[in-house]
């Protein structure tokens, strides 16, 4: 993929972005369900739950809009692809 295109290195940096979201997003699940198992086991306390909370809250903020704007590009890749000029 040629980066020369204005609209193509616009579309690899959001790209990009979407793959950071992506794996923040998961890991903070992630974190959110090893703090729930931890506390779980060892006795809930309020702090388990408001880092799961947090945790499951600034996740969906990061992994929400990521995976739409990681659809979005591949979308946009495959139309191009399937296009012809």
């Amino acid at each position: 993929m040629s980066t020369d295109d204005p609209v193509r290195a616009r579309r690899a940096r959001i790209a990009r972005a979407a793959d950071w979201g992506q794996r923040l997003g998961y890991t903070l699940f992630g974190i959110a369900v090893v703090v729930f198992v931890v506390g779980f086991v060892t006795g809930l306390t309020e702090t388990h739950a408001r880092l799961v909370v947090t945790c499951l809250i600034v996740g969906s903020v990061a992994l929400a809009p990521a995976i739409v704007a990681g659809y979005a590009v591949r979308a946009a890749d495959r139309a191009d692809r399937d296009h012809t000029w």
